[in-house]
This record gives structure tokens, sequence and C-alpha cells, in this order.
């Protein structure tokens, strides 16, 4: 298993915007939950065959998974969220 990423900068998105979440680790990989304007995300980091993401933040109620640079493409996903 490779070195997990942990989603810093995501982390920091979220704190800097004052967003009620929370996170935790399990296995080596960071899961995040948090809120934004009323609506629950999720962030859930794995490792399979590759590192990626479970994620909600692009299709609200819907679940998909990223993989490749997945943090730079949550942030683009949530850049314009206020």
């Amino acid at each position: 298993m490779g070195e997990c990423r942990h989603l810093e900068r995501v982390l920091a998105m979220i704190q800097e915007r004052g967003w009620t979440y929370r996170e935790c680790m399990e296995d080596g990989c960071k899961s995040i939950d948090f809120e934004y304007r009323g609506v629950s995300y999720h962030i859930w980091e794995f490792h399979d065959q590759e590192w990626g993401v479970e994620t909600n933040v692009r299709h609200g109620g819907g679940m998909e998974e990223l993989t490749g640079d997945y943090e730079t493409e949550l942030m683009e996903i949530m850049k314009d969220w206020n």
C-alpha cells in the first residue's frame, strides 16, 4: 500500500470556509463528512489497486469514485461554493 494523501488541501478549504465537518482515519485512509447549505457531503478515501475517494460532492445524492489526482478534482468541484 502506498502513502495516503489524507486530503489535507480539501480539509483546509472546508476549515477556511467554516463548514461543519467531522473527520476520521481508518486503515490509513481519511474520511471527511461535512455540511454545506444544509446538505451532507461525504469524502471517503480508499486504496484498492490505486488510491481514490468515494464521494457525493458533484451530485449531492449520488456517489461516484474519483482516482488519480482526486484531491485537485474535489477542490475544482467545490471552488465556487460560497
